[in-house]
């Protein structure tokens, strides 16, 4: 079992691991499914491939909400808990977040630290994570931050025409698994995934995520309409079904939960 650390004094709770089945591996092999041809975007290979280690991360309210109904995104971590982020991107090969949550945030998805990208680039590794969007419209602003930063961008579109088609490489899909078999046929083997919440219910929907990362803040939004962490969907094993918990971290005002989803846990 393993904990986590946080460059700020944080106190962790370890969860037992009691009754634990473990259904699958957390990478495999996979077959890519090949993807039909379309017009202004580059299909999908059809070759062999480890699918990368699937990290959900999320910061939610203590009633279940990842923002407010304002324009602007609202704080829900604290200072401490960001930095954690940053290193977890960090040690990531790639970053996605949809495409509402490049609209909404202006999100670029960057690694700050000054000392984690040399540390990146030490390693051989390029000094950003590949940075990918989904989008079911093809139609992204030219002008968010995202595309204006950072290092290599793919864009994950049901729209073979996209408006941002000279700004980054573009690949039609049609179902999520397809993303991750593309992602590990360009070497990636660890894949964060910052967002939002129709992203977050197609990864466990399909049952993709290795770990998701929840981080509760002591607060609530209270609004009925606020966006939520997931949206009501079938997910495998249905609500009977209990993610092992591997454990709990005190960082600052802020716990940090971390689950593994195809793990299974019974009550102790």
């Amino acid at each position: 079992m393993s904990t986590t650390t946080t460059n700020s004094p944080a106190r962790t709770v370890t969860a037992r691991r009691n009754n634990i089945l473990t259904e699958n591996p957390l990478s495999r092999p996979y077959e890519v499914n090949a993807a039909r041809p379309a017009t202004g975007s580059t299909p999908l290979r059809s070759v062999p491939v480890t699918r990368p280690h699937v990290l959900l991360s999320v910061a939610v309210s203590l009633d279940g909400h990842i923002d407010d109904r304002g324009t602007e995104r609202f704080p829900l971590s604290n200072s401490a808990d960001f930095d954690e982020i940053d290193r977890l991107r960090a040690e990531s090969d790639a970053i996605l977040a949809g495409a509402e949550t490049l609209r909404r945030d202006n999100a670029r998805l960057l690694v700050y630290s000054d000392e984690r990208r040399a540390a990146r680039i030490a390693a051989g590794k390029p000094e950003y994570p590949l940075r990918a969007t989904v989008t079911r419209s093809g139609d992204l602003d030219p002008e968010l931050r995202f595309w204006h930063c950072g290092g290599d961008r793919v864009v994950y579109s049901r729209n073979p025409s996209t408006t941002v088609g000279h700004l980054a490489e573009t690949k039609t899909f049609s179902e999520f698994p397809e993303i991750l078999d593309d992602l590990g046929a360009r070497g990636v083997r660890k894949l964060m995934v910052e967002g939002g919440t129709s992203i977050h219910t197609a990864f466990l929907a399909a049952g993709l995520a290795d770990e998701i990362r929840v981080a509760v803040a002591p607060m609530l939004i209270g609004q009925a309409t606020a966006p939520r962490f997931v949206n009501p969907a079938e997910f495998p094993g249905g609500p009977a079904r209990r993610f092992h918990l591997e454990d709990v971290t005190k960082v600052g005002d802020v716990a940090v939960l971390r689950y593994f989803p195809k793990v299974t846990s019974a009550p102790a």
